[in-house]
């Protein structure tokens, strides 16, 4: 593909698997890349194969958030997109039986640094007067079987953080939750090998695709990187908004 992008994305948990994969897709389409993560070697690893900036960051602390934002702006220029996808997982068979603060950084990372990042840079967006945010979901939040209950319950919230904050965003800022589908990442290395896995170029794709500005109309919308034809949801966009589709709901 060529480059058709312009601007700064900032890629959290940048330093490896799924965040990794954007961050290379995004630089391929012409835009200046910010990769953060906890783990310095790993982003910088990332940073210097895609000729982008390196920020160490835990998403869970505001300081870090707020100076993970204002670094890239400094350094790369206003922040035209942000693929908020730091997260993680616990192991467990049974609830009662994890720690709570193991437990509850489940949701610290999860849900709380999506909130901590988006509320970092949309303030900045609203002034220059757009901007657009990608949040990594997950099936887990409406599958059964999910396993974890911390991951599971945590991306139930992050899915209705990003349907909110769409709508009270609505005209300004596009939202977007997505699932990049069950990929083969270090998070998911205890599923067993004939898992029903998704291609790992596809979520970065879609990411991309989001980029671009051509799905606008799909703000607020769950969309899926393997099961969902991003071209398609766009030419259904007024479809999908007047049914309600694409949308986690209790339907009755």
């Amino acid at each position: 593909m060529p480059s058709e992008l312009t601007g700064v994305a900032l890629v959290t948990g940048g330093g490896r698997g799924i965040g990794a994969d954007v961050a290379r897709e995004l630089a391929r389409a012409g835009m200046r890349v910010a990769v953060s993560a906890r783990t310095r070697a790993q982003v910088e690893a990332v940073a210097q194969e895609i000729d982008g900036l390196a920020i160490e960051a835990d998403v869970s602390k505001q300081a870090d958030v707020e100076t993970m934002v204002e670094q890239t702006e400094r350094e790369l220029g206003p922040i035209d997109l942000l693929v908020a996808n730091a997260g993680r997982n616990v192991r467990e068979q049974r609830a009662w039986e994890v720690d709570p603060a193991d437990w509850w950084n489940v949701f610290e990372v999860n849900v709380l640094g999506v909130y901590l990042c988006c509320r970092a840079v949309i303030p900045r967006m609203l002034e220059r007067g757009g901007g657009r945010i990608v949040i990594t979901g997950s099936g887990a939040s409406y599958l059964p079987h999910s396993g974890s209950t911390a991951y599971s319950s945590s991306k139930a919230a992050v899915w209705r953080f990003g349907n909110v904050l769409a709508e009270q965003l609505e005209g300004r800022i596009p939202v977007f939750v997505i699932s990049p589908g069950l990929v083969k990442t270090e998070m998911t290395k205890s599923a067993p090998d004939n898992a029903p896995w998704t291609p790992p170029e596809l979520a970065p794709r879609l990411v991309r695709a989001l980029a671009s500005g051509r799905a606008d109309a799909l703000s607020g919308r769950y969309i899926h990187a393997e099961h969902d034809d991003i071209d398609d949801l766009i030419r259904r966009a007024d479809e999908i908004r007047d049914r309600d589709l694409n949308a986690i709901r209790l339907q009755r």
